[in-house]
């Protein structure tokens, strides 16, 4: 044994390893589907790391201290389900089997919640290995703020497997950039390096220097052999006594490792072997071509014994946990608020709404950053940044102290980030703290720069995970910066990903609303987006409160003793030129209901008895938002009328483009004459 750890002689050894690979291969074959390619090459690295130094426990796989493991190329699924499988997490033989098939736990890619002992989606590459980083981040800020005087509850390590499309993704770049500067040594990725991608080999277009560039980024890199046990866990472990900055661990291996045939070849990576090359590989490591889905007694009982071990140490970390708690009562208190995502104060909307009252028509941004100042009195553990745009986002939460291992001992115990100009990789950062799940997070941008951001954005979605995004600079009000920096489209395609909610709030009531939402919110991500420009604050009725906000759509004004003439929905900056409109409509005798739609999610969900309370069947509807109209139909109708802009902005004070475009109250009033 070996701290605890069983350790099984070479012949052992090999037989766990080539039970991995047979799995792996076995199950593709029977699904006609998958990647065996990698599973065959990298499966002796995944039983180092997975046999010697993974910390895990299959019987309570979500202990907080536990090791996170990432399998970047998520294509290798089979990879990572056989090891879960041998491992004891019960994922059986039957979903082994059933592999890639409808209503299997054993997806074509891993997924966050489908099987157990997931710790993120994975699958476009790079994105896991982002992940990551932000998980390891999330990890020594927790440290920071709970380990105290030899009670040590946070020590877990990011662990992961990353391959040549990982590295080549630009977002890769980002993400080992940020890990470098912030010296994240519980970090350490193993490179597979087999050099194939699906065209060939990766000289095709793969010529840098990894190891160069990583130590560059400031990586301890180290090399080994890919099968040579002793090497691997010699690289490894030493990657691991890194402290003070992040490892890549460049192990040289083949890509179809075993298949006589067809090793080496691009032809392993997407495909089934074949049942030919299947039987010949099997023979080749004197394995027993039948049945499939073979496992022996003995590698059985190997992995229940590690498995075992895993369980003691988990006992063990609860059991010094628990002297931690007597010690230091407040900190236990602290750290249990901190996993308990709905552990918020009751008052939270009111402690905000007092925050930005006093500062109504102001840019929404600045609400937004009064919120953000409040929301982190009120929920201590909330963090976040932006991609270097905080004085203009308002994302900066004043007096909190930066995250940077520069600043000293306690260089990870702020609340403030830095992301640098990193806009993919902050999403994923974000996205790899909240997985982790002691913080609520959040980053920013402007809103048009979430086109970079669009690959984690969904897949925070598709994890359901309750990420935080900030966006300001909403419209072509953001001015003279001109089209490149003025959004149109960008509203519709967060709207467009299934799970996002989005809010453009009109006012202060809308700003603390949104932000109450977004930090009580345990499920999906949260999209906020705020104005550069101040907006003028319109007459609410009394009881247009938090509840009426966060109904997604309400009522905001309506013509006396009557039912309307039209219907004018609208959201953010627009909703307080269409109250104006609505009135210059009145002076002509047509009765106007105007609608505020801060988050269109929200409204579609609620019973069609309310939505038709707020926008009646068969109404004359018009909508007004300073952006696409593309999906305003949805509510207008194939007969209503979407203002909007369906072309890019211009150089121009906002005030002029305010003028040209058509988005003043008179503006508006005209459009909606004419089209009566």
């Amino acid at each position: 044994m070996n701290n605890g750890r069983p350790i099984p002689d070479a012949a052992l050894a090999r037989r766990c390893v080539d039970t991995i690979r047979m799995l792996s291969i076995d199950a593709v074959e029977r699904a006609q589907s998958g990647h065996p390619g990698v599973c065959l090459g990298a499966a002796d690295i995944a039983f180092v790391l997975w046999s010697r130094f993974l910390r895990f426990d299959p019987t309570n796989p979500d202990w907080p201290d536990r090791d996170r493991f990432i399998l970047s190329p998520g294509h290798a699924s089979m990879l990572v389900y056989s090891l879960l499988h041998l491992a004891g997490y019960g994922l059986g033989l039957d979903e082994i089997r059933q592999f890639r098939q409808r209503g299997s736990r054993t997806a074509g890619h891993p997924e966050l919640g489908l099987a157990p002992g997931i710790e993120v989606t994975t699958g476009p590459l790079g994105q896991g290995f982002a992940h990551g980083v932000g998980m390891a981040l999330a990890g020594r800020m927790m440290a920071a703020r709970f380990n105290r005087n030899g009670h040590s509850p946070v020590n877990f390590r990011v662990l992961g497997l990353c391959g040549d499309g990982d590295l080549m993704e630009g977002l890769s770049y980002e993400a080992a950039s940020l890990a470098g500067d912030l010296q994240l040594g519980n970090l350490t990725w193993i490179f597979d390096s087999n050099g194939i991608t699906i065209e060939g080999g990766t000289d095709l277009t793969f010529s840098e220097d990894v190891r160069g560039r990583f130590e560059a980024q400031g990586w301890h890199v180290a090399e080994t052999d890919g099968y040579d046990h002793e090497a691997i866990s010699a690289a490894i472990a030493a990657g691991i006594g890194q402290t003070d900055r992040p490892s890549l661990i460049i192990a040289h291996t083949e890509i179809g490792h075993g298949a006589p045939n067809v090793h080496g070849s691009n032809s392993t990576h997407g495909a089934p072997l074949g049942p030919d090359e299947v039987r010949a590989t099997k023979e080749a490591a004197n394995w027993p071509t039948d049945p499939p889905f073979l496992v022996p007694d003995d590698v059985k009982e190997w992995f229940h014994a590690l498995a075992e071990a895993g369980r003691e140490a988990r006992m063990g970390w609860e059991a010094s946990f628990a002297d931690y708690c007597a010690a230091f009562p407040d900190l236990a208190e602290k750290w249990n608020a901190s996993f308990d995502r709905a552990a918020v104060p009751p008052d939270l909307f009111n402690g905000i709404m007092a925050a930005v009252k006093p500062f109504e028509g102001k840019a929404t941004r600045v609400l937004s950053g009064k919120a953000i100042a409040a929301a982190a009195d009120l929920v201590p553990n909330l963090v976040g940044g932006s991609a270097d745009l905080g004085p203009s986002n308002k994302t900066q939460i004043p007096g909190a102290a930066f995250i940077h291992p520069a600043v000293g001992a306690d260089g990870f115990s702020g609340a403030n980030l830095h992301f640098g100009i990193r806009e993919h990789a902050m999403t994923a950062v974000v996205n790899g703290i909240t997985l982790q799940g002691g913080f609520r997070s959040y980053g920013g941008t402007f809103l048009v720069f979430a086109d970079y951001m669009k690959p984690a954005l969904r897949l925070a979605s598709l994890m359901e995970i309750p990420s935080i995004f900030v966006f300001t600079h909403d419209s072509f009000a953001v001015g003279e910066d001109g089209p490149t920096h003025q959004p149109v489209e960008h509203l519709w395609m967060l709207r467009s990903i299934p799970g996002m909610k989005v809010f453009r709030p009109a006012d202060a009531v809308e700003v603390a609303a949104a932000w109450s939402f977004a930090l009580r919110n345990t499920g999906g991500p949260v999209s906020l987006v705020f104005t550069r420009q101040g907006v003028p604050p319109f007459e609410r009725p009394a009881d247009a409160g938090e509840s009426a906000v966060l109904r997604g759509g309400y009522v905001v004004k309506d013509p006396d003793g009557a039912a309307p003439d039209v219907v004018l929905a609208a959201t953010g900056s627009e909703v307080s030129a269409a109250f104006r409109a609505a009135t210059l409509l009145e002076g002509d005798g047509t009765r106007v209901r105007v609608v505020s739609l801060p988050c269109l999610e929200l409204f579609f969900q609620q019973p069609d008895e309310y939505r038709e309370s707020v926008v009646p069947r068969g109404a004359r509807v018009v909508t007004v938002e300073a952006g696409s109209t593309v999906g305003w139909h949805r509510l207008a109708g194939v007969d209503g009328l979407a203002i909007g802009l369906d072309h890019f902005g211009a150089s121009a004070p906002a005030s002029v483009l305010t003028e040209e475009f058509g988005f003043t109250p008179a503006a508006i009033a005209d459009r909606i004459r004419g089209w009566l």
